[in-house]
């Protein structure tokens, strides 16, 4: 009877701890694509409480938003061409490292937590001057921030007239809900879908950052891809992308 090794079961467990070749040798194919790494692939990992099929990639351990927040960038923004000054909140990995190699970019990223980013923020209370921004990236951080609509306020003070902020969050729901009463982890989760959310966004959340004072398209681009790339690219076909701008 065949006996996986340990370290092929510890490989299967967490597909993080294979180097890069023997990860392409399990997930190598033709059927998916990560537009991020340009990795092809068979299969990608499952993600979330709910563990998502195919919701990760196994070489640049991106997510769906991440890949639908790739493919606006570069094709229709001009974020790998002009000259922009960014602020990125929450940084991913696999955006702060190519970002900071970008010579067009004046690239900042921030965190709460120190260790986690080039500069330390609160985006409630940011200690920066008005309109220093071209560009701020902030997907899926709103949502865990109880005065959310403080936050809006400050990303709109600091970027510039003229700018564009994405600021993605899950929108699951046609109004929005929060309760302040829900502090434990565990019924957050059951509320919200995650320990760490404090509301569940629904389509009002247009309202929220128009009150904040930016401009908002919301930009059914995942569905203009096709539901052939859609499934290629492994995107979710209802994400919007909230693009919001700052009037001149």
């Amino acid at each position: 009877m065949y006996m996986p090794s340990v370290k092929l079961i510890i490989h299967k467990l967490f597909p993080w701890t294979m180097s890069p070749k023997v990860r392409r040798f399990f997930y190598l194919g033709l059927k998916l694509k990560c537009p991020i790494c340009g990795w092809y692939l068979r299969k990608m990992l499952l993600f979330g409480l709910k563990h998502r099929p195919n919701a990760q990639c196994p070489n640049c351990f991106s997510l769906e938003r991440h890949r639908l927040m790739w493919l606006y960038l570069k094709n229709k923004t001009d974020f790998f061409t002009r000259r922009l000054k960014v602020l990125h909140i929450a940084p991913e990995p696999v955006f702060s490292r190519i970002f900071k190699s970008m010579s067009n970019l004046d690239y900042v990223n921030a965190d709460l937590l120190p260790d986690r980013a080039m500069k330390q923020m609160d985006i409630t209370d940011i200690a920066e001057p008005d309109n220093q921004y071209d560009v701020i990236l902030c997907c899926h951080v709103l949502e865990h921030i109880p005065d959310d609509r403080k936050a809006m306020r400050e990303l709109w003070r600091v970027l510039r007239p003229g700018g564009w902020a994405m600021l993605q969050v899950p929108v699951i729901c046609e109004k929005t809900f929060e309760d302040p009463s829900i502090v434990s982890p565990q019924e957050r989760e059951r509320v919200y879908g995650w320990y760490e959310h404090v509301r569940k966004y629904g389509k009002d959340y247009k309202d929220r950052l128009e009150e904040a004072g930016f401009k908002v398209k919301v930009d059914g681009y995942v569905r203009t891809l096709g539901k052939r790339n859609i499934h290629r690219y492994r995107l979710t076909e209802h994400e919007d992308v909230y693009l919001c701008t700052k009037p001149e």
